[in-house]
């Protein structure tokens, strides 16, 4: 099993390539089971996920190429398409859950596997259901699949979820841009990833308005056509790679990075004593002067601080001058990588779904082990500014959602490698 071997090893400079967005891309690619034409993503990022997705979509009978060394996936949907989604490949990823509206908007029917994916939340399939029961489907749980049916095809309706959940608003898009009629979804997710998704949509000859707001309305056509269509910049990796420097001191610019993705989560760091400058090919992110300075944060949807920052953050925190207080508000068991960043000397009290952290002048190299994917990357992070080694077990995680980390953490100056364990 790899590890990832950290070496404290002072400022960081230079730059750093951010990839697509992961969640972006993983909510594009089963758009194309909407359509017989195909259905073209560039700036798609290189992980496991991905492939994932991509072995799911294969046993659909969906064609997918991976061109220009995985960056270009081409995808097309005009053979006959299995509506049964299996246990085996569905059980490797949460998102697996979003070909359940394609499915429903094509066929008219899907056999889809409850999902899984990271243990840091139930983040249950009931949002995603009554969404699409909203507009006509009939569903029910049998021997852990969910069998849907919408026999005289969705049509449209209104529907107001009690949480803004992203996986639900995007299977309710892409069901009802085949509905008849019009759809209107309230209480919607308001996320980039939304907005990407919904512009595929539209250059596929979908009629959408809306999205980035929390009500988005759909009219329903008969039939969506081919695209192609660029993934949305990483806003997770952004946010991790933008902690780097902040972290271990220098200066490093995300390319490709933009500030309206990482708003609030910029704001934190401008508190936090962080500079964070907007250039023509990205961010650039340096410390201002002396120690990080303590925040509090909470974790809200989208456009409030990303949950899937949240460990990150903590670990910039983690050596802050005076007390910060994390409140997560999205997830429960997401404070999982505590318990290893207080191994490396953090001072952390977890109670619920608060995280007390006082600051410390130095932490110090340790092995630890990975709890999830962002847990990963934070580890890795604390180990960049930690006294000695630190080497991260368990990081299978990682490259779910990180594209060679190693590689573009060494071009600014980290020594990291990743050693093979037994």
């Amino acid at each position: 099993m790899d590890s990832i071997l950290v070496r404290g090893n002072g400022p960081l400079n230079g730059q750093i390539p951010i990839a697509g967005a992961k969640n972006a891309c993983l909510a594009l690619m089963p758009a194309t089971l909407l359509s017989e034409e195909p259905l073209t993503l560039t700036n798609a990022p290189r992980l496991s996920d991905i492939r994932t997705m991509t072995q799911l979509l294969a046993s659909l009978g969906v064609e997918v190429s991976a061109l220009h060394d995985g960056k270009v996936l081409a995808m097309s949907s005009h053979a006959g398409i299995n509506p049964v989604a299996d246990y085996d490949i569905v059980r490797k990823m949460r998102a697996s859950n979003l070909v359940l509206g394609p499915l429903l908007a094509r066929l008219g029917h899907a056999v889809v596997s409850l999902p899984g994916g990271c243990a840091i939340g139930a983040r249950p399939m009931d949002i995603h259901i009554d969404a699409l029961t909203a507009l006509g489907a009939e569903i029910e749980l049998r021997e852990g699949y969910l069998h849907a049916d919408a026999k005289g095809g969705l049509r449209g309706a209104v529907h107001e979820m009690r949480f803004a959940s992203v996986g639900a608003t995007e299977n309710f898009l892409m069901a009802a841009v085949l509905a008849k009629g019009t759809s209107v979804l309230k209480n919607a997710a308001r996320e980039p990833e939304i907005v990407d998704l919904a512009r595929c949509l539209r250059k596929m000859g979908a009629q959408i308005v809306g999205e980035g707001t929390s009500t988005i309305e759909i009219q329903g056509v008969d039939r969506l056509h081919g695209a192609t269509h660029p993934v949305v910049t990483d806003r997770i990796e952004l946010g991790t790679y933008m902690l780097a420097p902040a972290i271990c001191g220098g200066e490093v610019e995300c390319l490709g990075g933009r500030l309206e993705l990482v708003e609030s989560f910029a704001a934190k760091l401008d508190q936090a004593g962080i500079s964070v400058e907007e250039t023509e090919r990205g961010l650039k992110v340096k410390r201002r002067n002396g120690r990080v300075n303590a925040v509090d944060v909470v974790t809200e949807p989208f456009p409030g601080f990303p949950t899937d920052l949240q460990a990150q953050m903590m670990a910039l925190l983690c050596t802050a001058e005076g007390t910060s207080v994390l409140e997560e508000r999205i997830f429960e068991n997401r404070f999982m990588h505590a318990p290893e960043l207080m191994r490396m000397g953090a001072r952390i009290e977890v109670s619920g779904g608060q995280a007390k952290v006082h600051g410390v002048d130095k932490l110090k190299g340790a092995p630890v082990m990975a709890t999830d994917l962002r847990a990963s990357v934070s580890l890795i992070l604390a180990g960049l500014a930690a006294e000695g080694e630190t080497l991260v077990r368990r990081v299978y995680h990682l490259d779910r959602g990180y594209e060679r980390v190693e590689e573009k953490l060494s071009a600014v100056g980290a020594k990291i490698e990743r050693v093979k364990e037994d």
